[in-house]
């Protein structure tokens, strides 16, 4: 994501007055367009003038590095009681290295979360994050900084249907996950009647557990990746046309999880950008985020046991989490083109770009400590402990929700 340094400043400060000095939508994307090389930027605000030429100055916030913070977390485990067990670091004894960390881009600073300015942007809103259990990580972190301005109360708990949702009611804005690890149908595979660690996937029927919610929202954000790692079997058309991570089937062609993740993903945001009754909607897509399992993996006993974040020259640039993020913003830039800027079919496309942020913070993961009964006594180095740098992603949420105030002037 990109800002306008000059004007981030003018538009956090008058966070009340969101619509004053933005040009619309679509006037925006045909001035910044016209720059080379910036042919997918999203800068919804005012581009400062000088000397009547126009000039841009560009900060893409997914680019930067983590810096020493002296001051406090918004909210701890005392303050916030939505924390959950296997998230509750500070409460297993954690040490509380890994939260005086900042996130700062270069040239640039993102700003901080303030709880009473997020949800005047989303005053009579509704914000649903859908995907997997890290989307639930994102939604826990949000309801904790959110409830040091006003606490929440529980609208639907649906466990069949596996849908949260809470509401502020001094903001009238409604916050909800959905669970959704594939975005389309999953199926667990049953051999001799046990339920296993595969998958039935079926690459052309959505989830319409969450899809049949979309109507009703303003802000969507998806996430997810992880699943993918498992043997999934793939059926299109009612046909089983191959498999991921299936050596031992050699009957069946291997796809790749490549292809699998392009599939859903394209499956997912063509759903949306169908919805009927969804003009406006916004849909933010997060990037992938890796664990960070060192000596073996999660359950054959693989540790995360840094205390500090990684070194830029320690993080492999070419791994299998690049190769996720390349194909979530690919498809984003993708259906931006679909939809169209301007047509009839008014939704919106943005990315949440956290990637190479979460990379380095191997630190940052409950590892021992949490409730270890809720999974199998391993360690933990996928999940983030609350509060954590998890909470940036909703920092730049917030930017991105200030950014998207304008498309209201389409």
């Amino acid at each position: 994501m990109f800002i306008a340094k000059e004007a981030l400043s003018k538009s956090v400060l008058r966070a009340d007055h969101l619509k004053v000095d933005l040009m619309p939508r679509k006037v925006y994307d045909e001035t910044v367009n016209s720059i080379p090389g910036n042919s997918s930027v999203r800068v919804p605000f005012q581009v400062p003038h000088k000397n009547s030429s126009l000039t841009i100055e560009l900060c893409d916030v997914s680019k930067g590095s983590w810096v020493r913070e002296t001051g406090e977390p918004i909210y701890s485990n005392l303050t916030c009681s939505f924390i959950p067990e296997n998230k509750n670091c500070q409460k297993y004894g954690k040490p509380p290295h890994y939260l005086y960390w900042r996130w700062k881009p270069d040239g640039c600073d993102l700003p901080r979360f303030e709880p009473e300015k997020f949800l005047d942007l989303v005053r009579g809103k509704k914000l649903a994050f859908v995907g997997d259990s890290l989307a639930r990580n994102q939604f826990d972190s949000l309801l904790c900084l959110l409830s040091q301005a006003e606490m929440p109360i529980t609208v639907e708990l649906n466990p069949f249907k596996k849908i949260y949702k809470m509401h502020f009611p001094s903001s009238n804005f409604t916050l909800m996950v959905m669970w959704s690890e594939f975005y389309v149908q999953g199926i667990p595979v049953v051999i001799n009647g046990t339920t296993s660690s595969s998958f039935d996937i079926h690459l052309g029927k959505i989830n319409t557990n969450w899809t049949s919610q979309l109507p009703s929202l303003d802000y969507l954000v998806i996430s997810g990746g992880n699943w993918f790692f498992r043997k999934m079997y793939l059926h299109k058309n009612g046909k089983l046309i191959g498999c991921v991570n299936c050596r031992e089937d050699e009957y069946l062609k291997d796809y790749g999880m490549e292809f699998t993740i392009r599939s859903v993903v394209r499956k997912a945001l063509e759903s949306i950008n169908s919805c009927q009754n969804c003009d406006g909607l916004v849909t933010f897509l997060r990037t992938y985020t890796t664990s960070h399992f060192e000596n073996e993996s999660w359950f054959n006993g693989g540790d995360c046991n840094r205390t500090e974040p990684m070194d830029e020259e320690e993080i492999n640039l070419y791994g299998m989490e690049w190769d996720i993020r390349k194909i979530q913003k690919e498809e984003i830039e993708r259906i931006r083109r679909f939809n169209g800027v301007g047509e009839s079919n008014k939704k919106f496309y943005e990315v949440l770009d956290v990637t190479k942020a979460m990379k380095i913070r191997a630190d940052a993961h409950p590892g021992a400590y949490y409730n270890k009964n809720m999974y199998r006594h391993a360690n933990d180095c996928l999940h983030w402990c609350l509060p954590g740098p998890v909470d940036m992603w909703n920092e730049m949420l917030m930017l991105n929700l200030i950014n998207t105030s304008s498309y209201d002037l389409i």
